[in-house]
């Protein structure tokens, strides 16, 4: 097995482990936060309150795990019934029974997922409500007595020599090294599945025997990372060095550590750090006996201090900045050593490098015939990480701004791995996790990413929405001119242009002009007195030798299409008093006659072209002037 397919089992089985813990991130908050305040050694001891703090740990928080493991194996049905048969184990314990709820609640899913698939399909018309609540009741009782008889003492058994085995590791004093293993975890990706699949659970089972645990504080520890950034920010150069502050906020204040994690796989080496200072936090947790309620998530300064029981706020305080001094000695050794040995630490370096391999970060992680989506056919763009939190959130936040910045309202979410909606265009994950992301979303053009704060695919993937943006926008006016070009072209027909006319009474100029617009279709005959009327109402004379009769109120019902007529009389009418050269005989349907008024406002504001217009025997230079 390749190195990269060993990872990614890996992390697809912690992906699983921590997808059982993480929909219920807020349960066990809510439970430390009670145990916290109102046990009788907590900061508002309350006993009626503290009675909450049993019922929670022995049946809600199991029950929750287990229906979130049997969903993820078959659905709200499995969830149900891995709650169920989950309620065996925990009953047949006397201690809370965590590991007994994550290995019934896919149990109880992969069960009746396969007794459904049984009976899919043989089931006679009318008995499938019968049939399918029926089997879910009678497996869901059935798992319920095997683990009550059989899996539970088992469980509890597994549990107790585990139990046994992390005490034994706790009281040698071996507990720091847990940092060999748990820092590089983190830094590739398997910090959820480290913390949430495996510590949390073990946490909450010793939290509810004392009040408090450690496990809760060996991955979520930001000490460790917040030592490296600070020796980045005060040894490094450039553009790394402006860069750090911004995430020792994010990390130290947001809890999303895996804003440090592309400052350490820029330097492996600081991998030492990392582990040392770990190490250290760890050993001063284990020697002042600190412990959490719960597990701080995110793993914030601010969720620490609010998962920490009342006494204990010392020993959890002196831990992260032990961690954090350590980390920060070991990482400024090897900073000032590369700098010495005129190694280029700089983030300048690093984005150099990151332009270069712009190619492979946008296409060559593309599987094979996989469909590069235009830029008009882009709506849905998901930032996808392993728990849809931290990292994804950040990026998704970055993307956005950058898009609204150019004008552009496509939708920009971040989301867990196997939650990644099937309506989306675009997925961007770290390259640790894409393949697992394409077997999540085939559909989508999927964008492998190496450092969440300097990666060029947020400015490829703007300056490409941007493109396609200033691209539509071309072809909406190139459209909108020809469209007006039409109408203009079907509102005159060059027929309806009549030169060098005799003049005549004012009422026979309004007859002519709307005898055209009726022989042409554009009007029924009886608009042409609706003309009539308007004209002895309120002169249509506009100046510049120009009037344009119409009709007005009910006379539109008697407009079939938008239409102008156009008669030229080189001796002029006599329109109450004022000569008119031009008789524009209009019927408007709606807005559609505004572009020809529009262009005849802009000609007869000229006087040349005004008397051009009046005098010209070009018909064509008629019909331009009022189409083009």
């Amino acid at each position: 097995m390749s190195k990269n397919s060993f990872q990614n089992s890996v992390q697809s089985f912690g992906r699983f482990l921590s997808g059982m813990v993480m929909p219920n991130i807020g349960a066990f908050i809510a439970w430390g936060l009670i145990t916290a305040l109102f046990i009788p050694t907590g900061w508002l001891p309350n006993e009626g309150l503290a009675s909450l703090v049993g019922p929670m740990i022995t049946y809600l928080l199991p029950l929750l795990i287990a229906f979130s493991g049997g969903k993820l194996v078959a659905g709200i049905r499995g969830g149900v019934i891995g709650a169920v048969a989950t309620m065996g184990v925990i009953v047949g314990s006397d201690i809370p029974m965590f590991i007994g709820a994550m290995v019934m609640g896919p149990f109880g899913g992969y069960t009746i997922k396969k007794v459904d698939q049984l009976f899919e399909g043989n089931v006679k018309s009318g008995f499938e409500m019968l049939v399918s609540n029926f089997s879910a009741g009678i497996v869901g009782g059935a798992l319920a007595i095997l683990a009550y008889q059989v899996i539970g003492p088992v469980v509890l058994g597994l549990n107790t020599a585990l139990a046994a085995g992390v005490e034994v590791i706790v009281n040698q004093g071996l507990l720091p090294l847990a940092s060999i293993f748990v820092e590089p975890a983190k830094v590739l990706f398997l910090n959820n599945a480290i913390n949430h699949g495996v510590l949390s659970p073990l946490g909450i089972q010793e939290a509810a025997e004392t009040g408090r645990s450690i496990f809760f504080m060996l991955e979520t520890n930001p000490g460790p990372g917040l030592g490296v950034l600070l020796a980045y920010w005060i040894f490094a150069k450039g553009m790394i060095k402006q860069s750090a502050p911004g995430a020792i906020i994010i990390h130290f204040f947001g809890g999303i550590h895996e804003i440090y994690f592309p400052y350490v796989l820029m330097k492996p080496s600081l991998l030492l750090a990392v582990i040392g200072g770990g190490a250290s936090g760890i050993f001063t947790f284990n020697l002042l006996g600190a412990g959490l309620v719960a597990t701080p998530s995110p793993g914030s300064i601010f969720a620490y201090i609010a998962m920490t029981p009342r006494g204990a706020l010392f020993s959890v305080l002196s831990g992260v900045v032990v961690s954090t001094i350590v980390s920060f000695v070991i990482a400024s050794a090897l900073i000032k050593r590369s700098a010495d040995r005129g190694e280029e630490l700089s983030l300048d370096a690093a984005t150099t490098k990151l332009r270069d391999m712009k190619g492979r970060d946008l296409h060559t992680e593309k599987t094979a015939g996989q469909k590069e989506y235009n830029a008009d056919e882009i709506n849905k763009i998901v930032f996808a990480c392993d728990a849809g939190m931290g990292s994804s959130a950040m990026g998704a936040s970055r993307l956005r701004k950058k898009l609204e910045n150019i004008g552009s309202d496509i939708t920009v979410v971040n989301k867990a791995i196997e939650e990644i909606p099937q309506d989306a265009q675009i997925v961007i994950t770290h390259k640790n996790l894409t393949e697992r992301a394409k077997k999540a979303a085939p559909q989508a053009e999927h964008v492998s990413i190496d450092d969440f704060l300097q990666t060029p695919a947020y400015d490829m993937i703007t300056n490409r929405i941007k493109a396609g943006l200033e691209e539509k926008k071309t072809e909406v006016k190139a459209e909108k001119k020809e469209s007006e070009d039409k109408l203009s072209q079907d509102v005159l027909q060059k027929k309806n242009i009549k030169l060098g006319l005799e003049s005549v009474e004012r009422d026979e100029a309004i007859k002519m002009a709307g005898n055209l617009l009726y022989e042409s279709g554009y009007v029924d005959e009886d608009y042409i007195d609706a003309m009539l009327e308007r004209e002895e109402d309120l002169t249509t004379y506009i100046g510049q030798g120009v009037a344009i009769p119409h009709g007005v109120g009910s006379a539109k019902k008697k407009i079939k299409k938008t239409g102008i007529s156009i008669l030229q009389f080189p001796e002029g009418v006599d329109f109450d008093g004022n000569t008119a050269y031009l008789v524009i005989g209009i019927a408007g349907l709606g807005n559609e006659h505004l572009k020809v008024l529009a262009n005849l406002s802009e000609l007869i504001e000229e006087d040349e072209t005004a008397e051009k217009l009046r005098k010209t025997d070009d018909l064509d230079y008629i019909y331009n002037k009022f189409t083009l």
